[in-house]
């Protein structure tokens, strides 16, 4: 299996109000390092993944309307606990329907999954990682 990798980063405010999450349960900031990786089980006819360009440019985007956001004040968000772990499964349906639709070039709809990981810390990261149809 082949794959490729781009990376971009957020920075967002949001509360995670459930005494589950302990002192996040406040309003906090986090700084996300956004990896999103691309896979396929053969290379393209220009011996590629991905787009690479192309890959990085919709990760921005999908990115841009989150980044220095108080994910709490976001309509889409309302009644949400934003974790890690959701905004991962977030970030995959955008880059999925990329993929489907063909702003990830060409042979975006041949990827057979994607992976999305969210860094919180050098220390703690989750990851939403699913099949493409």
């Amino acid at each position: 299996m082949f794959s490729v990798e781009v990376r971009d980063r957020i920075m967002i405010g949001h509360s995670l109000p459930d005494p589950f999450f302990g002192p996040a349960r406040n309003m906090h900031g986090a700084t996300f390092i956004v990896d999103v990786a691309f896979f396929r089980e053969r290379l393209t006819r220009h011996n590629v993944v991905v787009d690479i360009g192309a890959a990085l440019e919709v990760l921005n985007r999908t990115l841009k309307p989150l980044n220095y956001q108080n994910l709490d004040a976001l309509p889409q968000f309302a009644g949400v606990l934003t974790t890690t772990e959701f905004l991962c499964k977030h970030i995959f349906d955008a880059m999925a329907q990329a993929a489907a639709s063909g702003a990830l070039g060409e042979d975006g709809a041949g990827l057979s999954r994607i992976k999305v990981t969210l860094h919180e810390t050098d220390l703690a990261r989750a990851s939403y990682e699913g099949m493409l149809a």
